[in-house]
C-alpha cells in the first residue's frame, strides 16, 4: 500500500511538473512572437497618413494661437498627453466633421477632462489663415464642450507653410494645395502624442470612439491618468494601427493565464513536496 501511494506520489509529481514546462514552453513562445508590422497608410502619392508610431514632434516649432500669441508647439506639452488635429479653419467639409468628431468624443469622455487630464491642439495646415479666424473656432467648439477647462486646455493655432508642414511631416500627414481652389487638400484623423512629444496612436476617419480615445490617452500618459479600471482593460487589449482601434490582446490575455496556472502548479508542488517530507 505504501509503495503505491509513493509511486501515485511521484507520477502526480511528475505529471505537474511535465505541465509546467509544457506552459512555460507556451509562454517563451508567445514572448518571442515577432511584432505586428505596423501599415501604411497611403491612400495617394501625396495623400494620406502615414503612421510613425513613436516619431518625435518637433516641439521647436513656432506657431500663433487664438489670441494672436506666439507660441512653441512646446508650450502644450511636459505634463500630459496631447490630442493633434490638422485641419483647416475655411472647411465646411470633412474638417468640421473631424473636429465635430473630436468634441463629441471629448464629450463622451465623462472622467477626462481636455485642459486637466489631457491637452488638444488644434492647428490649421492653410498658411493663409489667420489667429482671428482660430479664435473664431475655438468659440465654437468650446460652446459643443463647455467645461471651464477647456478654454487653456483646446488650443487653436495658425501658423507659416514651413513651420506646418515640417509639423505635418513628422506625423506622417501629406497633403497638397489644390491649385485650382487654393485650399488644402487632405486624409483625415487625430494623433495622440505622449506628454514628451512622441507619436503614441492614430484614430482615424471623423468618428471616434471615445472608449478608443480614452485607452489611447491612457498609454499615451504612461498610466498616469485613466482609472484602475481603464488600466487593466488596456492591459487586456491592443491596439491595432490597420483599424485604429483597440481589441482584446488573445496573446496577452494567454500570456496572463499561463503565468498565473504555473504560478498555481508550482505551489501545488511545494506543498506536495512539502507533505511527502513531512510524511516521511
Amino acid at each position: 500500500m505504501v509503495l503505491m501511494t509513493r509511486r501515485f506520489t511521484i507520477e502526480y509529481k511528475s505529471l505537474l511538473l511535465a505541465s509546467a514546462l509544457t506552459l512555460v514552453g507556451a509562454l517563451s513562445a508567445l514572448a518571442q512572437a515577432p511584432p505586428t508590422v505596423q501599415p501604411n497608410m497611403n491612400t495617394d502619392a501625396n495623400i494620406g497618413i502615414d503612421q510613425k508610431l513613436d516619431a518625435q514632434v518637433p516641439l521647436d516649432l513656432t506657431f500663433t494661437d487664438q489670441t494672436g500669441k506666439k507660441v512653441k508647439l512646446g508650450d502644450y506639452f511636459g505634463s500630459k498627453p496631447v490630442v493633434l488635429a490638422l485641419p483647416f479653419y475655411r472647411c465646411a467639409g470633412m474638417c468640421t466633421l473631424e473636429i465635430d468628431g473630436m468634441a463629441k468624443a471629448f464629450n463622451g469622455i465623462a472622467s477626462l477632462t481636455v485642459g486637466k487630464e489631457f491637452n488638444a491642439v488644434t492647428v490649421s495646415i492653410d498658411p493663409k489663415e489667420t489667429w482671428t479666424l482660430a479664435s473664431a473656432k475655438q468659440r465654437d467648439y468650446l460652446d459643443l464642450y463647455p467645461r471651464p477647462e477647456a478654454k487653456k486646455g483646446w488650443s487653436f493655432l495658425t501658423g507659416d507653410d514651413a513651420n506646418i508642414h515640417a509639423l505635418a511631416k513628422a506625423v506622417g500627414f501629406r497633403y497638397i494645395i489644390d491649385p485650382k481652389t487654393q485650399q488644402p487638400i487632405h486624409a483625415v484623423g487625430i494623433i495622440v502624442i505622449t506628454p514628451e512629444g512622441r507619436v503614441s496612436r492614430y484614430l482615424l476617419g471623423v468618428d471616434y470612439s471615445p472608449r478608443d480615445l480614452k485607452l489611447c490617452l491612457v498609454d499615451a500618459s504612461h498610466n498616469k491618468i485613466g482609472s484602475l479600471v481603464d488600466k487593466f482593460t488596456l492591459l487586456c487589449s491592443h491596439y491595432d494601427p490597420s483599424t485604429s482601434r483597440y481589441g482584446v490582446a488573445i496573446d496577452r490575455i494567454i500570456k496572463f493565464s499561463c503565468t498565473l496556472t504555473v504560478l498555481i502548479l508550482a505551489g501545488a508542488i511545494m506543498i506536495l513536496f512539502r507533505f511527502e517530507k513531512q510524511r516521511q
